[in-house]
């Protein structure tokens, strides 16, 4: 089956909407986090990913691809979140030539009182914007793309387990 070098119109009208929501949700995202904690999205990410950690404590090359970011950028945000207390590096206790991120007391506190605000906001923008059907079927299609995007399952989201607990 040959296919055409542009869209059909079918295709062009999904993926306009979501080209734009690809656009628009990140920085409303980000907007909020940044107003009301001083946060970005990745900051909140990264942090999220340590709260849910045994220990709150990830191996950093873990953490990059539990993230999807290189090690130079998570480096630069570890670095970020060090300055402010919330996240500190140490060395690997199985491995001298690793490094792991420890999610703090006071880095914990911060992204545990981040939540309800960006949970409102993700509540606001996408979720109360659907109904119960309309939010399964977002789900699966969003599972059904992940696994294009991720078949690695590095961000660790799965059916069974959304939050990435095992």
């Amino acid at each position: 089956m040959s296919r055409s070098r542009s869209f059909t119109d079918e295709e062009q009208a999904t993926w306009a909407p979501l080209a734009a929501v690809m656009e628009l949700l990140p920085a409303r995202i980000d907007q909020q986090l940044a107003r009301d904690d001083a946060l970005t999205h990745f900051d909140y990410l990264v942090m999220a990913v340590l709260t849910r950690a045994p220990g709150h404590t990830v191996r950093m090359s873990e953490l990059a691809s539990a993230t999807n970011a290189t090690l130079p950028r998570l480096s630069h945000v570890v670095t970020r979140l060090e300055k402010r207390g919330y996240a500190r590096r140490e060395r690997a206790a199985d491995d001298a030539r690793a490094i792991d991120v420890v999610l703090t007391p006071d880095g914990r506190r911060k992204a545990i009182s981040a939540t309800p605000a960006h949970v409102e906001n993700v509540r606001d923008a996408v979720l109360d914007a659907l109904d119960a059907d309309q939010r399964a079927q977002l789900r699966e299609i969003a599972y059904a793309i992940l696994d294009r995007l991720d078949p690695e399952g590095r961000f660790a989201v799965t059916r069974t387990d959304p939050f990435g607990r095992g």
